[in-house]
């Protein structure tokens, strides 16, 4: 723990509370918690949902919710530079997940950017074309407006990223995140089913569908398979259209959300975790189905491709590639040696994250982040 104290603001699109609220949400929440009960005073500037106080503190964290989007994004910038001119905060923490705020052309104090990732052109699989356009177009300016400013991003392919974008390596620092570690044990491969699980938001960058057309090929050889679909988004309606025109329906079990023991419970009784997304900042659940001992099978994409070890804790196949999928997926169907031998794997390949440890490291470079120390 640094002697320093420092306050922060972070600026987050969404609070953990936030009904949209995903893996990224999970990571600050996570670490600045920690940091606040550290005894630094931590802020975050967030958009508004339906039935949320202006004004919330959050596991240590305060939060203040600016208005609902668009009106979030201007009073999130005027806030951050009528505060950090008055002198209330020492460093800002910009979360570069979803829009890019750009504070260092406004800040007055300096700004550390916590990439998750950026979306690049994965933007038009996700949003409508003027958003994705805009967001594809602001992310373009990241590496000059922040050529005064570190990085803490979450795996080694958003280093990557930014490196290819024009950002100096040596202002890049990685910091893994931890996990929560589940009150589930893991279960033995007896208990389990031939049950594949996908847990995530719905959103068409997240190619569920994949996972979809996949199941499809499995069940003639596997008649009693099935597919759990554990979370909520606005792709959801038409994943389910497809599991209806393929045939399948019967098999595909749509949960919406579960709260963390349900979530673990259906985990930990999982032959396979599956993701196929075409980009993700790390692949938290990847990790969290590795703490219950259940392997992945997920897309060779940035984030992903840090969190699986091919061969080891789980399968890394092209994105898009149904037959890819079907394949390294009845593998782990069909093959209770290698099934057993992954999950053991898998299981000690999650015991290196750790949450404390992600909280020493953002708390190191925040006080290097400050001038002067």
């Amino acid at each position: 723990m640094t002697a320093s104290r420092w306050r922060a603001l972070i600026l987050n699109e969404r609070d953990p509370k936030h009904p949209k609220a995903g893996g990224a949400e999970v990571h600050v929440a996570e670490i600045f918690s920690r940091l606040a009960a550290r005894g630094h005073e931590v802020v975050q500037a967030s958009s508004s949902f339906p039935g949320a106080a202006p004004r919330e503190r959050v596991d240590g964290i305060e939060v203040w919710r600016l208005g609902a989007l668009p009106a979030y994004y201007p009073r999130a910038l005027w806030t951050c530079a009528r505060t950090t001119r008055a002198g209330r905060f020492d460093v800002v923490v910009e979360c570069l997940n979803k829009l890019p705020f750009l504070s260092p052309l406004y800040a007055r104090v300096p700004v550390l950017g916590l990439c998750h990732h950026l979306f690049g052109e994965a933007a038009y699989l996700q949003v409508s074309w003027p958003v994705a356009s805009t967001v594809y177009a602001v992310e373009k300016l990241v590496p000059r407006v922040f050529r005064r400013s570190r990085f803490a991003v979450i795996s080694e392919s958003t280093r990557d990223d930014l490196a290819a974008r024009g950002v100096d390596p040596s202002r890049i620092e990685v910091h893994h995140p931890g996990i929560r570690w589940p009150a589930q044990p893991p279960l033995p491969l007896s208990a389990r089913g031939r049950r594949i699980t996908y847990v995530g938001r719905l959103e068409r960058y997240k190619n569920v569908d994949v996972l979809i057309r996949a199941l499809a090929r499995l069940l003639p050889r596997f008649p009693d398979a099935e597919l759990a679909v554990v979370g909520q988004g606005a792709d959801r309606s038409r994943l389910e259209q497809l599991a209806r025109e393929l045939g399948v329906a019967p098999h595909v079990r749509f949960t919406g959300f579960l709260d963390d023991a349900a979530r673990d419970h259906l985990l930990a009784s999982s032959r396979v975790c599956a993701c196929a997304s075409a980009k993700e900042g790390w692949g938290l659940t990847v990790i969290e189905s590795n703490a219950l001992g259940t392997p992945d099978v997920a897309s060779d994409a940035p984030g992903l491709r840090d969190s699986v070890r091919h061969g080891e804790t789980g399968f890394l196949v092209a994105v898009g590639d149904v037959d890819g999928f079907t394949e390294r997926i009845g593998a782990l169907l069909g093959d209770d040696a290698l099934a057993t031998r992954m999950s053991a794997a898998a299981l000690a390949f999650a015991r290196r994250f750790d949450w404390e440890r992600a909280a020493d490291q953002m708390e190191a470079a925040l006080d290097r982040a400050l001038p002067g120390r």
